[in-house]
């Protein structure tokens, strides 16, 4: 499929075409350089970039036949595969709007997100059909006018296949730097998730800042096992393999045993996992005797590493550099990197800005404040979020005083390195004093028998709130509360050291492995009853 319109373009949009590189650019430049080149493999599927390409251009096509317009809405449900990441930029290429959606999410918060974003078009997964005509029908049928099915047919819904084989006539659509081309809902643990917009040119940047900063290269073969729909694994990772042209290897999900097997069968050099997957991979009985001699770099984010995994992960793993890598939706979502170099001298660092962001800490008046001073993080960047889609009043408080506010609190050394302390909403107030929820895991984890641990803040009639923490004890060995109270007395001052322990078989948590505090709070908001 050609270029045919272009001449029928405005004088304009042909300027606009001819300066653009944006999101959906990328595969055809990629794939110009390196036709041949194993770009995704997907279980038995595997496309080079020649076709993932025309994959992309046909459904790019089969939008715009179907009806989609440029910033129209088109909302996405499924489990990692590679069609997902073919609608990732089929949809850029179209000028339409991506919504991609936790599929661990239910019916009604489905609706609320598809009423929300204005979603005019709607893809699910095969398996997740039933959950989303449910959604469809509370949302109110008459918005979403073009449904597709991922997998096998579905009465009312489009086989995805039939886009894949369009033979249409070409089209092009300028896509301009600040045009909206992804729209990524917070994960609402405050209230109703936000839709952060972002544009081409907050994912271009963030992917440059990527690059340099996490020495990625176009020989990397990647392991992918977070779900696509957030935005760490689709930005700062895969999208990142296609701008380069590394190979990508897509699994549903972050199962130990199937990661190790994994790693080994493809030659894997590169692996991005929260903590809580690390953990889990170091914990299996299959670790040891895995062939992970092709593993090079390994990176971390979305909640902090607890620095006795750290020194595990360096001693059993020393030829893997680690990257930490800091941020959040809004971010697109880079903001800091500790590299390898620091992970030892300094541990459990957010790092220093990426190469196109600029960090401060402010005070409540939004002033900075003094190396060593906790205040909230805040950023100026083209990675930042264009804003919150029809919510200009959180957009507005977001961005006050010309910075990108976090939400998280921190401060930097005297060497300008950062250090999160906490989000704003997980800081605890016992007795007056505040205490950092990170800085007693920190302490928890030190505990031989202790394989993870969340800390949180309970309701108080005493002191408001109470320090609590939920804890998993490694395997075969038994784990008492008191234990761990009588443990973190030893590391921490007396109001630190949490008044309330429970030890769990599993901590909750989200499919993006992030342990869900709120959860926590709600399951045990019981334990300090009847005290005093």
């Amino acid at each position: 499929m050609g270029m045919a319109q272009g001449n029928e373009k405005s004088d304009g949009q042909n300027r606009t075409l001819a300066r653009q590189h944006a999101l959906g650019d990328l595969p055809r430049r990629t794939a110009l350089r390196v036709p041949d080149k194993v770009a995704i493999v997907d279980g038995d599927t595997r496309l080079t970039f020649a076709e993932f390409d025309d994959c992309i251009e046909r459904t790019a096509g089969a939008l715009a036949a179907a009806g989609l317009v440029k910033g129209d809405r088109l909302a996405l449900l499924s489990h990692n595969c590679w069609q997902f990441a073919v609608l990732n930029f089929a949809a850029a290429r179209a000028g339409v709007v991506l919504v991609p959606i936790n599929f661990m999410l239910g019916a009604d918060e489905i609706a609320f997100i598809v009423d929300h974003s204005g979603a005019v078009g709607f893809v699910a997964e095969d398996a997740l059909v039933p959950t989303a005509d449910a959604a469809l029908a509370a949302a109110g049928d008459a918005q979403v006018r073009v449904r597709a099915v991922i997998g096998a047919g579905a009465e009312g819904w489009t086989d995805i296949a039939d886009w894949l084989d369009y033979d249409g006539p070409a089209f092009t659509v300028a896509v301009g730097d600040d045009d909206p081309v992804r729209m990524m809902f917070t994960s609402g643990t405050e209230s109703r998730p936000k839709g952060a917009l972002l544009s081409g040119r907050s994912l271009m940047w963030q992917y440059v800042s990527c690059v340099i900063d996490g020495s990625m290269s176009a020989d990397d073969v990647e392991l992918h096992t977070l779900p696509l729909y957030h935005c760490a694994q689709l930005d700062c990772f895969l999208g990142v393999d296609v701008y380069l042209g590394a190979t990508s290897i897509l699994l549903p999900g972050p199962d130990p045993a199937t990661v190790l097997r994994a790693i080994a069968e493809h030659r894997v050099t590169k692996f991005f996992a929260p903590p809580t997957v690390w953990i889990g991979l170091l914990r299996h009985p299959d670790f040891d005797g895995a062939d992970l001699s092709s593993l090079r770099k390994g990176y971390y984010g979305a909640s902090p590493m607890p620095v006795e995994v750290l020194k595990e992960l360096q001693e059993r793993l020393p030829d893997v550099q680690l990257w930490n890598f800091y941020g959040q939706t809004e971010m697109a979502p880079l903001a800091t990197i500790l590299g390898p170099e620091e992970q030892l001298l300094r541990p459990g660092s957010a790092g220093r800005p990426a190469i196109n962001v600029e960090t401060r800490i402010v005070d409540d008046a939004d002033e900075p404040v003094a190396p060593g001073a906790v205040g909230e993080i805040v950023h100026r960047s083209p990675h930042a979020t264009l804003g919150y889609y029809n919510d200009p009043a959180k957009t507005d408080e977001a961005f006050r005083a010309g910075w990108f506010h976090s939400g998280d609190l921190g401060y930097f050394d005297d060497d300008g390195v950062l250090y999160v302390v906490d989000r704003k909403k997980d800081m605890i107030k016992t007795g007056g004093e505040n205490v950092a929820s990170r800085e007693v895991e920190e302490a928890i984890y030190t505990h031989p028998d202790v394989a993870e641990v969340s800390v949180f803040g309970i309701s108080h009639p005493r002191w408001v709130e109470a320090v609590a923490a939920a804890v998993v004890a490694r395997e075969g060995v038994e784990l008492t509360a008191e234990d761990v109270i009588a443990h973190a007395r030893e590391k921490l001052a007396g109001y630190k050291a949490p008044k309330y322990v429970v030890v769990v078989d599993a901590l909750p948590k989200n499919p993006s492995g992030k342990i869900l505090k709120r959860q926590l709070r709600d399951t045990h908001a019981d334990l300090a009853a009847g005290d005093s």
